[in-house]
């Protein structure tokens, strides 16, 4: 086995037990950076120096004995994380050229712990995207089908991992955007529950969607990440400040008699064939593990999708309008005055998607559309998570899929953005009502591209939807099958 090929907790066995440096990792993950990423696209920026430098500062400390779970590991970070010293382009041309002077919170952490970031991760411009062809820098491409998109926005993030140029990712949710690339590339996403980690630091598109989380090769590595980043900062005015548990000693709890619920309106007609497959041979392994599964209902499901986009649309316009040329970022040239450069900033700096959800935000909020848009959908939302309420007092956990089809084909859906939106049905919900969610590798179709698995825990209530998930890991192992790349 490669270094590369190596998870976190691996890769900390012997960098603990001096089998391996932290230099040498990080120049393994470097070279196959540079060998596989051409077909890839995942890095938008790869910091080949200033990994080195960290690495070797990471060496130093475990030399003395100082080894925390992440401390030596090569990771790459979405490039909509606030890194010092790094430029920082959330896929944007706005931002081609941003460099900022500090590190976001969940950078911070990971650097406190010894972490090393060989670089920043592709994905769609300002996270608004189902496929990462948004993106600025091009389109990142699947590892297990180089034809397929990885899913997005956090594309980079998960096709990284499955590409194994980097042993772990942080990417952002808003509205399945860590849950369905993770889907698309066989590997584990969680989204966390809302205010479990800090957004200090990571650039807006939805800022009441909008969570940060890991995606990983195994749930395992998952626990360990997430655990590192998780908890209060009063520099967040939306952390909540409650204790962070041990996720890694809860994993082995397993499920007998964990009460699975199955939501009818994700079981719809039209899911694709080998995705309904794959979700019930999960519902029949998680019976024979012993736990209890039953029908539960979503009522409000339905309206997710035309809730989610009102509300993130709306708050992407007021978001996106500090990108005016004036303070950072791109400015155009040849302009005669301030409203020209102002429009003319803005309509070279954004592309199609981003200008097509700043309009529709922009006329959600504007006067007289305002209560019958806006305020309608803020209603819609506390029903869809009043929903989820009521079903936790019926169930532990929820199982559902990710995603209706498997990874579809690179431009299928670029002309039609409706059905690119629908893409993210069963995962949109869940940020709506704040809650928690975890991707898990749950098999293959018969084209072999990778099929997900979504579990839906309660607020807080990650340890229990990473011990549901690392029991289904453990039984089918679909988490070490390789991309062919």
């Amino acid at each position: 086995m490669e270094i590369f090929d190596l998870t976190i907790h691996e890769l900390h066995d012997k960098l603990k037990a001096k089998e391996v440096s932290s230099v040498e990792a990080t120049r393994a993950m470097l070279d196959r950076i540079e060998a596989v990423d051409g077909q890839v696209n995942a890095y938008i920026t790869v910091t080949p120096e200033q990994a080195l430098v960290e690495a070797e500062a990471a060496d130093r400390r475990i030399a003395a004995g100082d080894i925390a779970p992440l401390t030596g590991i090569p990771m790459g970070l979405k490039d909509i994380f606030i890194t010092k010293g790094i430029r920082t382009t959330c896929g944007s041309r706005i931002l081609e050229n941003f460099v900022p002077p500090y590190d976001g919170t969940a950078v911070a952490k990971l650097k406190e712990q010894g972490a090393v970031i060989v670089g920043k991760l592709n994905q769609d411009e300002f996270a608004m995207g189902s496929s990462n062809e948004s993106s600025y820098f091009g389109p990142v491409k699947n590892p297990w089908n180089l034809e397929c998109t990885p899913g997005g926005s956090s594309g980079g993030s998960a096709a990284a991992i499955a590409a194994r140029t980097a042993t772990a990712t942080l990417g952002t949710d808003t509205g399945g955007s860590i849950r369905q690339p993770a889907s698309h590339c066989s590997c584990v996403g969680v989204k966390p529950t809302y205010g479990r980690v800090s957004r200090y630091g990571v650039i807006a598109y939805a800022s009441s969607l909008d969570q940060v989380g890991p995606l990983t090769r195994d749930v395992t590595d998952a626990a360990l990440l997430l655990g590192a980043v998780a908890g209060y900062d009063p520099k967040d005015s939306t952390s909540v400040n409650t204790p962070v548990p041990d996720y890694l000693a809860g994993l082995k709890t397993g499920v007998k008699g964990l009460k699975i619920g199955l939501p009818k309106q994700y079981f719809i007609e039209g899911l694709d064939p080998d995705v309904k497959r794959a979700m019930d041979e999960a519902i029949a392994l998680y019976k024979s593990l012993g736990a209890e599964l039953r029908e539960v209902s979503l009522p409000h499901t339905e309206y997710a999708v035309a809730t989610y986009y009102l509300i993130a649309t709306a708050e992407a316009s007021s978001n996106l309008a500090r990108y005016d040329g004036v303070r950072f970022g791109h400015r155009a040239e040849e302009i005669r005055g301030l409203k020209e450069m102002y429009a003319k900033t803005r309509a070279e700096g954004f592309g199609s998607e981003v200008k097509r959800r700043i309009m529709l935000g922009t006329y959600a909020l504007s006067s007289g559309y305002y209560d019958a848009y806006y305020v309608k959908a803020q209603k819609v939302r506390t029903l869809i998570m009043q929903d989820f309420l009521n079903a936790f007092n019926e169930v532990d956990v929820l199982l559902t899929p990710i995603a209706p089809t498997p990874p579809f084909k690179i431009g299928e859906k670029l002309a039609d953005p409706l059905q690119m939106y629908l893409s993210d049905i069963f995962t949109i919900p869940v940020n709506l009502a704040g809650t928690c969610g975890i991707s898990i590798p749950a098999g293959f179709s018969a084209a072999g591209l990778p099929i997900g698995l979504q579990l839906i825990g309660k607020p807080f209530g990650e340890a229990t939807i990473l011990s549901t998930a690392y029991a289904f890991e453990q039984e089918t192992q679909w988490h070490l099958k390789k991309a062919p790349l």
